[in-house]
Order: structure tokens, then C-alpha cells, then sequence
């Protein structure tokens, strides 16, 4: 594979962060944008000072802005794919206010789209969901899957970028690669569940609140096997669009078994209390199951099981609580 100027969106949260480190340990030069509204510069300390990355905050639903700092970089160096992770990560707050994933999920991937076309650039690699699926109940997950019904704004702005991805794809991106992920566990840890219930340990070290009856059950995978799975797909996946579930191969593990983790590890002698019903909040898909054979078929599979995933994600994110 060869890869020259990489414009990474969204650089400094979660996959953005692990995403830049990976590139620019293989020699990538790495440009980043991000509005640090989710993500926080301390996720890209080890890569201040190296020649081959570059950051910029800006806000990628303002066009003029991003248009601006995309410019300041194309005056010397050409884009030769855009690795776009930029989005909103919190779910509920989508649903509280449709207009985050609005802005920060749709918009930023039409900016980007508009941009890309601007300024010829013709690869892209967008980071969707399985939340595009919606609740399809007990049906394995398999990539053309349908019809396609999302119950949160955030899969909705998901599935309607990837829309807007292959439409561009037919007029002036050459190749494109959407990959929906599962539930990405692991360190620098800016949301999710597995934190959640360290920082609710935190303030209350006898009692762990969990919302839902703790039988929601989903498939996990560390975000080191996720950034391992998209530069395989990248290396290997050859069509105009690629499009590919990632995740490991078992049936997932319950809120139950996060929790008894979290306070195994966080703090041994705490009650956990369950609430009732099986959704956490409202477009919480309670249960699916994604099918990774085509990845599988491509010659991808993850090393850890959903399990293994959690556990050691629980250890690493509790140490980065600490020490914060």
C-alpha cells in the first residue's frame, strides 16, 4: 500500500488519536483537524514535535474554516486521502438535541466531501456504525442487510453520510471505504460505557447505578485490533466501495459482565443496582449481532474475543481515570 499526505478528521478523540499514532509510526505524514469539542490535544502528546504530524483546530461543519486551514496545508503538500473520524460520539446527546449529529456527523462529512472535490482528492475512508441498522432484533448484521431503519440521530447522520459517500463516489471519488463499527473499547477513552461506570464508582464507591436491567448484549473490540482491521480492509479492499462490519466473532458480552468487571478491578466491595427494562436510553439498540464474514473472507479476525476486549479495556481505562 502506498500512502502519502493523510488529512485525518477528528484527530484528536478516540480513533482519530490511535488512527494518527499508527500512520505515523509507518512513516505517514499525518495532518489533523479537529474542533476539540469530544477530543482533547493530551490524546496526541506523544506525537507533539514529530515532523510528520500537524494539528489544527477547526470546525469542520463551518465550510469557510475548513476550507481555510485544508487551503493553508495545500499551499505546500498535497492530500492523497482523507481518513474522516470527526463526529459526534455521544448518542444521547444526539437524541436531546437533533441538531449535534446534524452538524458535527453530517455536515462535517458533506464539508468534507465538497472539499475533497475542490481540491481533487479521491480517496476516503469514513468511519460509520452499526448503529446504521438500527434494532433488527435477533438477525445477524450482514453489510446489505435492509431496509435500514436507524433508532438514534447519530446512526440516522451515520447512514445518511454514507449515502452522501456513495453518491460522491460516482462522480469524483475513485475509491471509498465505510466501515461500520461495533462497540470500540480502549484507551484514550472519551466516552463510553466502561467510563461511565469508573467515574459513577468514583463518586459513589459503594454503589454502582446502572441504567437498564444489564441484559443488553453487544460485541466489543479493542480499538488496537479496529485500527489493525482498517488498514487491512485499505490495503486489501479494491472496490469503488468498500464497505465492511467490523467486530469480533462471538455473540458479545452483557452490561451485566461490564459491571461486575468495572467493579471487580474499580472497587470490589460495591453493589451494583440495576434499572429496569433492557434499553439504557432512548436509541439504545438493546442487542445485535454483526456479521464479519466478508472481513473474515478477506483474510481479517480479531485476536481477542468481545470478553478478553473488555477486560483489558476496563483495566487500561481505570489506570487513565486515576491518573487524571
Amino acid at each position: 500500500m502506498t500512502m502519502y499526505n493523510i488529512l485525518v478528521t477528528g484527530v484528536a478523540g478516540f480513533i482519530g488519536s490511535n488512527l494518527a499514532k499508527q500512520f505515523v509510526a509507518d512513516g505517514k505524514r499525518v495532518f489533523g483537524f479537529d474542533n476539540l469539542c469530544r477530543g482533547n490535544l493530551s490524546n496526541l502528546d506523544s506525537l507533539q514535535g514529530n515532523a510528520l504530524f500537524s494539528f489544527e483546530e477547526v470546525d469542520l461543519s463551518d465550510l469557510d474554516a475548513y476550507k481555510a486551514a485544508l487551503m493553508q496545508v495545500m499551499k505546500t503538500e498535497s492530500i492523497s486521502e482523507v481518513w474522516h473520524m470527526a463526529a459526534n460520539s455521544d448518542i444521547p446527546a444526539g437524541i436531546s438535541n437533533m441538531n449535534i449529529d446534524l452538524r458535527d456527523t453530517f455536515m462535517t462529512t458533506t464539508n468534507t466531501l465538497q472539499l475533497m472535490k475542490e481540491f481533487s482528492i479521491r480517496v476516503i475512508a469514513f468511519a460509520s456504525s452499526s448503529a446504521i441498522y438500527g434494532d433488527l432484533g435477533d438477525a445477524k448484521l450482514v453489510e446489505d442487510i435492509g431496509p435500514l431503519f436507524p433508532i438514534s440521530n447519530y446512526g440516522a447522520m451515520k447512514l445518511a453520510s454514507e449515502a452522501a459517500i456513495s453518491a460522491a463516489a460516482e462522480n469524483f471519488i475513485d475509491r471509498a471505504y465505510i466501515f461500520r463499527f461495533p462497540n470500540v473499547v480502549g484507551i484514550p477513552a472519551t466516552h463510553g460505557v466502561i467510563q461511565d461506570f469508573i467515574r459513577k464508582l468514583k463518586a459513589t464507591p459503594d454503589n454502582l447505578v446502572v441504567l437498564g436491567d444489564g441484559t443488553q448484549q453487544k460485541g466489543y473490540l479493542h480499538v488496537e485490533e479496529l485500527i489493525d482491521a482498517m488498514l487491512f480492509i485499505r490495503e486489501r479492499a479494491c472496490d469503488k466501495r468498500n464497505f465492511f462490519n467490523i467486530g469480533a466473532n462471538d455473540d458479545g458480552v452483557t452490561v451485566r459482565y461490564i459491571a461486575e468487571q468495572v467493579v471487580g478491578t474499580v472497587s470490589p466491595s460495591a453493589s451494583i443496582s440495576y434499572g429496569r427494562g433492557n434499553k439504557g436510553w432512548v436509541g439504545d439498540v438493546p442487542k445485535f449481532s454483526l456479521s464479519v464474514d466478508k472481513l473474515h473472507n478477506l483474510g481479517w479476525k480479531p485476536k481477542l474475543e468481545s470478553a478478553q476486549a473488555v477486560a483489558r479495556a476496563v483495566k487500561q481505562i481505570a489506570e487513565q481515570e486515576q491518573s487524571e
